[in-house]
């Protein structure tokens, strides 16, 4: 399927997701594109795929995302230009935009992707969201969106719809109860489940640190092990 996709095509959709997202602050930028093409094509070879049609949807999928780029989401505007403009055949073209459809974290309404293609970018997508870099995105957004760090009065939401899941405002550390920590489970391929059992334990291990260093219990536990 991918004979019309050249390693020039690539390079042009790298170059253009650069200058889409060289300004970006939010956790979505050209970094986290290049990250997840990156991992969804060492996927996708691990799977037996096309790399090709991988890589080009990786560096598209966030062109006209919804938090983005909401005035181009709708018929995916972006996407649409730099197909057309590289002259991508129809079958491809459509399989492209498939995938960018399926491939957002959407709460409860999430979908499997119906391609082998879509799931190796939604897994590449969802392991950038784990881990240490994770971790820093997480906090990148929330700065983005003038979001608190924690308020331990507001709990988190679970099991949000799609547009619960949108209209919500939260902390950063909400963040993780809210979605975070329900992406292990959602991966698609062995091998993203394999990389995502690590990186959420990270998370984890993290959160749990600055919820006791909220609390300083791990300054009380020092001090009774001190008196001790």
């Amino acid at each position: 399927m991918n004979g019309e996709i050249t390693d020039a095509i690539i390079e042009a959709a790298k170059k253009y997701a650069e200058t889409l997202f060289k300004t970006d602050t939010s956790g979505h930028d050209f970094f986290h594109t290049m990250r997840v093409c990156r991992i969804a094509n060492y996927i996708a070879k691990e799977e037996h795929t096309d790399p090709y049609v991988v890589q080009l949807a990786a560096l598209l999928h966030d062109v006209d995302d919804r938090k983005l780029s909401p005035e181009t989401y709708k018929h995916k505007d972006h996407a649409v230009s730099f197909m057309q403009k590289y002259h991508i055949s129809n079958s491809v073209y459509r399989l492209i935009c498939t995938i960018i459809e399926e491939v957002s974290y959407q709460g409860t309404d999430s979908v499997t992707p119906s391609s082998i293609e879509g799931k190796c970018v939604q897994d590449a997508d969802r392991l950038d969201a784990l881990g240490a870099i994770g971790i820093a995105r997480v906090f990148a957004y929330s700065g983005s969106r003038n979001r608190p760090l924690y308020d331990p009065a507001i709990k988190p939401m679970l099991s949000m719809d799609k547009e619960t899941y949108y209209q919500h405002t939260s902390t950063a550390i909400n963040h993780f109860y809210e979605k975070l920590f329900y992406l292990k489970d959602m991966m698609n391929t062995e091998t993203a489940k394999r990389i995502a059992e690590q990186r959420e334990q990270y998370m984890k291990n993290f959160v749990t640190v600055f919820l006791n260093e909220w609390d300083m219990a791990d300054f009380i536990e020092g001090i009774t092990s001190a008196a001790k």
